[in-house]
């Protein structure tokens, strides 16, 4: 990896050097060209001026075959860091593997989750979803917009559920992502965020949610720079993607058992257990007694 990057320096500083050098040919043409003939209009300067004329067109030439050069390797460079982020990204949204305990219910499909995935984008694509496939669609959506992503599909993460890094920018950003159907993320929210922002020494971040931001959320974030995407902006986002893009999005959603919350803390698919004080049942981890991971409510699921 390590060998990788500066592999990627060397090509990186080759290519601007490349630059350089062609803005410097061109330069000089233009010199030759426009420049030193206003210099030369004596009668016995004049001929000197003409006879610099074809350098000044070849200086011209080359200067545009190198920045046409560099224009190319640039491309492809960053055709092969979105590809590269692509496929990282992928790697990391897929599911782990579901353990069978033999005291939970046998899974089934989440009540009012289609039979089928979706073939087009839609509100119902995120309520149907648990929360890690929601993250790994947002950090898909990102790989995609060319940014570099990092995450970890589960255990603590310190606040941060995606880490991008932007080829134009040394400075990191951070993405926290919140998979909730029924309530607004509130300021006690952002707030932590803040806090999260603050101890990493960043001064803008930006949080993600499948629902709504709260009236004051929405205050606090735009005073404290936090870039806020609810459901609707992230729907909105995600049409302006190629066709293509999009399927690939609704392939990473609907990728294992997309209907099963995942244990947070483990990174096992959780099980449905009935609940012993009503006839309820609730998502329990499947690895129950040795993770304590947090249940939730089935009707939370």
């Amino acid at each position: 990896m390590a060998r990788s990057k500066r592999q990627e320096r060397r090509r990186e500083r080759a290519r601007r050097q490349l630059a350089g050098k062609g803005w410097t040919a061109v330069l000089v043409g233009l010199l030759l060209l426009l420049v030193v003939p206003i210099f030369l209009r004596g009668p016995m300067l004049a001929g000197l001026g003409a006879a610099l004329r074809p350098a000044g067109w070849a200086a011209l030439a080359i200067g545009a075959v190198l920045l046409a050069l560099h224009h190319v390797t640039d491309r492809a460079a960053k055709a092969n860091r979105a590809s590269e982020a692509d496929s990282a990204s992928a790697s990391r949204a897929r599911t782990e593997p579901v353990l069978d305990t033999g005291t939970a219910s046998p899974p089934s499909p989440r009540q009012g989750a289609s039979s089928h995935a979706a073939t087009t984008w839609s509100a119902a694509v995120f309520a149907e979803i648990e929360w890690r496939r929601f993250e790994a669609v947002c950090e898909a959506l990102y790989a995609q917009a060319g940014f570099a992503t990092r995450s970890q599909s589960h255990g603590a993460d310190g606040g941060v559920d995606i880490w991008l890094q932007s080829q134009h920018s040394d400075q990191p950003r951070i993405v926290q992502c919140k998979h909730w159907q029924n309530r607004p993320v509130g300021v006690k929210e952002l707030r932590e965020f803040l806090g999260v922002m603050t101890s990493h020494g960043l001064k803008s971040g930006t949080y993600v949610t499948s629902s709504r931001f709260s009236s004051d959320a929405i205050a606090f974030a735009k005073a404290n720079r936090i870039h806020i995407q609810d459901g609707e902006a992230l729907l909105k986002l995600i049409g302006q993607r190629t066709p293509a893009q999009q399927a690939a999005l609704l392939e990473v959603a609907y990728e294992g058992e997309y209907w099963r919350p995942t244990c947070a803390s483990c990174g096992t698919k959780m099980v449905e257990r009935p609940s012993a004080k009503n006839d309820g049942s609730f998502w329990g981890c499947a690895n129950y007694p040795r993770c304590r991971g947090k249940t939730i409510p089935k009707a939370r699921a």
